[in-house]
């Protein structure tokens, strides 16, 4: 893409609404617009790093087993009045009524939905397991929508739901989503620590939530700092061995941390002193067993080996793929800018342009955006005629990860420069070694469809 000709409203001050580094950067760097209270547009550079991340969960759920679908965002009142959540879910939920007078709500969740899907097709244990997931738009009435995207009243959200025979094979699939999450979190450059928690309105006794650390993290988080220390590098994972899904749990959640909803003083002053740690967290996903809550109330279940009817066991298990993005820029940013992971940039790399017009500076640019893009990369090139310290305040802002800059003095040495914005160090190379450096940099991630 040529800056010239893309839809990046950059901003120089900040806006005074903004209070925290995500929310600051997002407006700046033209990615979001607010329409009103915690509601936003989704800007192209915005939309664009969002449909990254909503990949990346996509390709980790299915890898896991699990089935997209779609659900409508509007819901009837009716399914929620069978659970008994319509009137107990409180005034977070959008509540509304069509034309005939019948009551209906803006989707928080779709656990009474799918339940309803669920009971209507499957009656035979011989199609379990089963595990549906979507990525839809929701919508909560938060009473202080603030922090941009981190809480807002409308989001965008990965949420899942198995359905199983027993209480067993319901928490394999338990484990099996905790897995997948963790390859989902660390595929996007964060480290999400999966915490005990409190399930909420959601209900049901077994629930982790996953909590990246920064310090404008809505919960106080208390921790083992062995925790952070653990990685799920590219362990090659059979999602139907119990065995293996189990020790990847007891893994992950052996040592202490919990959030300050459900810390035990006693417990965590058994962690070693120096070791025990007390920090901030970003929620950034939730995983539920809550056994036949659903299935009883809303009659959802399957005839059994011994031609028994009996209820299904189920979980819930969701992502917040708009809040991630923000949760991103909390844990990757620095006084200029966001610093994006390679998995979810928005473009793989910059090139910038020292000297536009100069015959020799344009067609060096020319031939590193053509080749870049014959390669399968994305390169945003800005050829706009600009200062050069403009068009670099601008890629520090923007933050991606790797910028080529080319001018007069160096192709005169047959070099451009390659910077990375993590560390800020610039290597002289010829414009084939850059592009191969590159391309070598980003060969795992563009394999994966990103």
């Amino acid at each position: 893409m040529r800056l010239s000709r893309y839809f990046l409203p950059v901003l120089k001050e900040t806006p005074s609404e903004a209070q925290i580094v995500s929310h600051r950067y997002m407006l700046r760097a033209g990615m979001i617009k607010q329409q009103s209270a915690g509601i936003y547009s989704w800007l192209p550079l915005g939309f664009k790093v969002l449909r990254k991340i909503e990949n990346i969960v996509h390709e980790e759920q299915m890898r896991a087993g699990h089935i997209p679908m779609q659900m409508p965002t509007i819901q009837s009142a009716d399914l929620w009045r069978e659970s008994g959540r319509y009137d107990g879910y409180g005034e977070e939920m959008l509540r509304m009524q069509d034309r005939h007078g019948r009551d209906m709500l803006f989707s928080p969740t779709a656990e009474e939905m799918v339940t309803d899907i669920f009971r209507a097709h499957v009656n035979s244990y011989k199609d379990l397991p089963l595990t549906l997931y979507q990525i839809q738009w929701k919508f909560r009435d938060e009473i202080r929508p603030r922090f941009g995207v981190m809480r807002g009243r409308e989001f965008y959200m990965k949420d899942g739901y198995n359905f199983d025979l027993t209480k067993e094979d319901a928490l394999h699939a338990y484990n099996r989503h905790l897995v997948s999450y963790l390859r989902t979190y660390e595929r996007m450059g964060l480290q999400a620590i999966p915490m005990r928690a409190d399930s909420g309105p959601i209900g049901g006794d077994y629930t982790h939530e996953f909590l990246v650390l920064a310090e404008t993290g809505e919960s106080e988080v208390f921790y083992d700092s062995e925790v952070t220390d653990l990685t799920f590098g590219d362990r090659d994972i059979d999602f139907d061995n119990v065995a293996q899904c189990q020790g990847v749990m007891d893994e992950f959640t052996s040592r202490y941390a919990r959030t300050d909803e459900t810390h035990d003083a006693a417990e965590f002053d058994k962690v070693p002193e120096d070791r025990r740690r007390v920090a901030r967290g970003i929620e950034v996903g939730q995983i539920f067993y809550f056994g036949t809550t659903y299935s009883d109330k809303l009659g959802a279940t399957v005839v059994d080996k011994d031609q028994k009817q009996v209820p299904v066991h189920m979980g819930s298990h969701g992502i917040g793929v708009s809040r991630l993005l923000g949760a991103i820029i909390e844990a990757s940013h620095d006084d200029k800018g966001i610093i994006w992971p390679e998995g979810v940039t928005p473009f793989h790399c910059g090139i910038v342009n020292l000297k536009q017009g100069d015959d020799e500076a344009d067609a060096a640019c020319e031939a590193l955006y053509e080749q870049l893009t014959n390669a399968g990369l994305e390169p945003l090139y800005d050829d706009r005629n600009e200062r050069a310290g403009g068009k670099f305040a601008t890629m520090d802002l923007i933050g991606l990860p790797w910028r080529i800059t080319v001018g007069p003095r160096g192709l005169k040495n047959g070099v451009v420069e390659l910077t990375s914005r993590r560390t800020g160090e610039s290597e002289e190379l010829t414009p084939e070694a850059a592009i191969a450096k590159v391309m070598a940099i980003f060969k795992p991630h563009h394999v994966r469809g990103l």
